[in-house]
């Protein structure tokens, strides 16, 4: 039976990159894999026709032979059915294919064994809550972090002072043994040490075994002017210490801007309530309204309605990477009066009299919203 085109089996294109086509194997190899399909023949071909095509095309030379001559330049006849199928499944499949199955089964190699790897540390969250104020100005706080350090009294080797770790005799300080699953071989963390390749007999009474112990440390944060709310500043090295002299990780500083009594924030923008008496909408005049600089004054022209938006330009956040600030939006809201006097509902009353004696002409919001309740009940 012919063999299927290499590149038709991984469902990837002949110009696929490196990155395509050991993604698209892995996800056939993860479909097909015997393991989980012991009883079935055809997900047993599909897994080695896919093994096949995939140690064709990972390879440059391998690659560039069969995009110019198909299978008779990767088939030798001597071979017995070419690399792939000459050499089926003998020898290490682990080794022949490790570094791929070690990120779809969870195996691992490198840096020398288990225990003598290194990992990095894990990234530590802080979150900080700050002022509007403290956002718009930036401000320098100073926070305390819980950290793993070093234990000081077994200088990071977990065992008691005067004893030393030993090898695990399990998997002889590697770290991970090797387990055979039909006709693979798949490396997993020793059940033993758990993976460190070590047993520590006599653990430290400060750390107990474990080399680390927690402390607090203290941390100058500066937060820049403009910071918004769910901003986060990273500090590189100040999270978790690696392991086996593995690299820290970071602290991420999640900021969280309380809420303010005045203002909202858009963005860089700020809105505000401007709540003013009926006389000044009426007539006009001049308020004061507070900005985060201090107090501006706003002029209000004659016959102002609730919902009127006044602009200061500059007046918001300044852009925490543009640095231009944004606008403050002053929205009007007119104000009944309350808690009036007999005079004063007398005067209201003498001033209602003679607006309705002017017909509309004091009132053209509500005669068009009238005319539109006619209109909607007349059709």
């Amino acid at each position: 039976m012919a063999k299927r085109d290499y590149y038709e089996v991984l469902g990837v294109n002949r110009d696929a990159s490196e990155d395509e086509i050991k993604k698209a194997y892995r996800k056939l190899a993860m479909k097909y894999h015997p393991d989980r399909n012991p009883d079935s023949k055809d997900a047993e071909d599909k897994f080695k026709e896919a093994k096949e095509a995939y140690e064709m095309l990972s390879d440059d030379q391998k690659r560039a032979a069969y995009d110019r001559y198909g299978h008779a330049g990767v088939d030798p006849s001597a071979g017995g059915g070419g690399f792939g199928g000459a050499q089926g499944f003998g020898g290490d499949f682990g080794d022949a294919f490790g570094g791929i199955f070690d990120e779809i089964f969870g195996g691992g190699r490198g840096g020398g064994g288990g225990g003598s790897r290194v990992y990095r540390g894990a990234d530590l969250r802080y979150n900080m809550e700050i002022t509007l104020e403290e956002a718009a100005r930036g401000v320098e706080k100073t926070i305390r972090i819980p950290v793993q350090e070093e234990c000081g009294t077994c200088h990071g080797s977990g065992a008691k002072p005067g004893t030393q770790p030993k090898t695990c005799p399990t998997c002889a300080g590697a770290g991970q043994v090797r387990m055979q699953q039909g006709f693979f071989s798949i490396q997993q963390p020793c059940p033993k040490c758990h993976g460190s390749g070590r047993i520590i007999s006599d653990p430290c009474h400060d750390c107990h075994g474990v080399g680390r112990v927690k402390k607090q440390k203290t941390l100058e944060v500066k937060v820049p002017a403009g910071i918004d709310d769910g901003m986060r500043l990273r500090h590189s090295g100040y999270g978790e210490p690696g392991v086996n002299g593995g690299p820290s990780g970071d602290l991420f500083v999640e900021i969280h801007i309380k809420k303010h009594a005045v203002f909202e924030r858009n963005e860089d923008d700020l809105h505000c309530e401007m709540p003013i008496s009926f006389v000044t909408a009426a007539l006009g005049g001049e308020i004061d309204i507070p900005t985060l600089d201090g107090v501006a004054t706003i002029k209000i022209p004659a016959e102002t309605q609730t919902g009127k938006v006044f602009r200061l330009r500059g007046k918001g956040i300044k852009n925490v990477r543009s640095g231009y600030h944004g606008d403050l939006h002053c929205h009007v809201v007119v104000e009944t009066p309350v808690r009036l006097t007999e005079r004063q509902r007398e005067l209201l009353r003498e001033f209602d009299a003679t607006c309705r004696s002017d017909g509309d002409a004091h009132n053209p919001r509500a005669k068009s919203w009238m005319d539109k309740v006619k209109d909607f009940f007349s059709d």
